[in-house]
């Protein structure tokens, strides 16, 4: 039975099956080994801390205050609301000629 594409494409992401029951059961860890060096790899302690706030702080909070993304965002809002209208305005006067 040949693998399927998804299965094919995550090989790569999902690592191999290393600790079978039978190495477990049997207690030889040399089979273990290369998740042991895969996870002496990995980073130790906490996490580092990340930017907490979101756009609040990013653009209303601090020495970056500013009203712009709400501007852009009213902005926004109005250019699609016209955008729609001119399109409905449009479909009115194809149906109905003046």
């Amino acid at each position: 039975m040949q693998p399927s594409p998804v299965r094919r494409q995550l090989g790569g992401l999902v690592p191999p099956k290393i600790a079978t029951p039978s190495i477990l059961s049997s207690g030889q860890g040399e089979g273990l080994s290369p998740l042991v060096n895969f996870y002496s790899k990995l980073p130790k302690g906490s996490a580092p801390a990340s930017a907490v706030g979101g756009i609040k702080a990013r653009y209303f909070n601090g020495k970056n205050a500013s009203g712009k993304p709400l501007v852009a965002t009213i902005f926004g809002l109005f250019l699609i609301g016209y955008t729609i209208d001119y399109q409905m305005h449009l479909k009115h006067h194809k149906n109905h000629p003046h």
